[in-house]
């Protein structure tokens, strides 16, 4: 099965500025996800890695690192407000046009320095040309079944599904969330389709430990001291 690697990285990031290019564990945040592709791509020709950034800084950066950069992202796909699905679409137009040969698209946003090149492998090992998306997740700590409530028309509180009766955590259905790190997608789909509305969508389960998506300043001063208790490591 042949890949295409798109790793987006736009330079406009606001929780986190410059968050692509800013140093987590003595390396730009962006150099984990090219490691992870470069781990599964080998130096073979069978898949093929795109960094799909309109930054010039982040662009530099994974040259750097030895990424060669032959796409540039259009300005207008580079606002807060531009969706995964057409940042996505544009980089496989520009694919199309070049004769590159692809299976299937494996999107890593940087923000997830924990993923190791076994998730992404064991994404990829799920994926089917049957199913629309292998998705990483990891187990919510929130359950519809037990602690998230709703309210009906008079205010009041009922738990979001079953009938409230379970007195454990343990004995509810168990819930996912998606963690950001891994998505293998289907071309056809997503050029039918916005992601949302997939309707085959198989889980990769990740551990929480490797699950952190860096969001927002908290976020990161989390993925810091896991570092630096040794807890985890980046991956590579």
């Amino acid at each position: 099965m042949k890949a295409l690697f798109i790793i987006p990285a736009r330079g406009g990031s606001k929780g986190i500025p410059r968050k692509n290019i800013k140093t987590l564990g003595g390396r730009p945040l962006i150099a984990y996800s090219i490691d992870v592709a470069r781990n599964i791509a080998g130096d073979t020709e069978l898949h093929r890695i795109v960094l799909s950034t309109d930054d010039a800084e982040i662009a530099a950066c994974a040259r750097a690192l030895g990424l060669p950069v032959d796409y540039s992202r259009p300005a207008a796909l580079g606002s807060d407000t531009t969706g995964s699905r057409e940042v996505i679409i544009d980089v496989m137009d520009w694919a199309d046009t070049r004769g590159i040969d692809y299976d299937c698209i494996v999107l890593l946003q940087p923000t997830s320095p924990f993923r190791t090149a076994g998730d992404v492998a064991g994404a990829m090992a799920l994926y089917t040309s049957d199913s629309d998306m292998v998705v990483s997740v990891c187990e919510s700590s929130a359950n519809p079944y037990y602690n998230l409530f709703e309210t009906d028309s008079e205010g009041c509180l009922h738990v979001c599904k079953g009938d409230g009766l379970l007195r454990r955590r343990q004995d509810a259905p168990p819930v996912w969330e998606y963690n950001g790190a891994v998505y293998v997608i289907n071309p056809d789909s997503l050029r039918r389709m916005e992601l949302g509305e997939f309707p085959r969508r198989i889980p990769y389960v990740m551990p929480r430990e490797r699950s952190l998506d860096l969001d927002t300043p908290a976020d990161w001063l989390a993925a810091e001291a896991l570092i630096a208790a040794g807890a985890t490591t980046c991956a590579g």
